[in-house]
């Protein structure tokens, strides 16, 4: 299936994505470690079923030197042992953040405690906003059949810049 429409080849949707993206430099630019905002993002594209965010962060992970390993655990972080406890934490607020229609109660108050004992106020900002803003992202991508397999690292950098 072709994507429907190019976002980033319309004025409008070319403008948006400048400004889109410079809300992610603002987290890519924060304590935040790099490590856990690619495998929130990915965690969160996963659920989501966005091809094109997941093509992109299992990228742009393992060009920073993310391992093989941790990339294909992510969908199943909760049973493997190679993730640490703050990016555990990270990860169940990236699911719990995400699946707020599949009458989930939000974030648990248990997980917002784990997150609180690994993340100072900067890095909890960062971290909530990066899972509202990898959620958007893979709406705009889902709903425009933006397909997975063609990203290279350093692609959506070069096309906001």
């Amino acid at each position: 299936m072709d994507a429907r429409f190019n976002l980033f080849e319309n004025e409008v949707g070319a403008r948006f994505a400048k400004r889109f993206a410079g809300a992610g430099l603002l987290i890519h630019q924060s304590s935040l470690p790099m490590s856990t905002q690619e495998l929130v993002s990915l965690r969160a594209s996963q659920i989501n079923g966005c091809g094109w965010c997941v093509d992109m962060h299992t990228k742009e992970a393992a060009a920073a030197g993310e391992s093989a390993v941790r990339l294909h655990l992510v969908a199943v972080w909760r049973e493997s042992t190679v993730f640490t406890a703050a990016e555990r934490a990270a990860l169940a607020l990236a699911e719990e953040g995400t699946r707020l229609a599949d009458a989930q109660p939000g974030v648990s108050d248990a997980t917002w405690a784990q997150v609180r004992e690994h993340y100072d106020d900067d890095q909890i900002a960062a971290l909530v906003s990066l899972v509202a803003l990898i959620n958007a992202a893979n709406r705009l991508a889902v709903i425009v059949h933006q397909r997975g397999g063609s990203y290279e690292p350093g692609m959506f950098a070069a096309a906001v810049s």
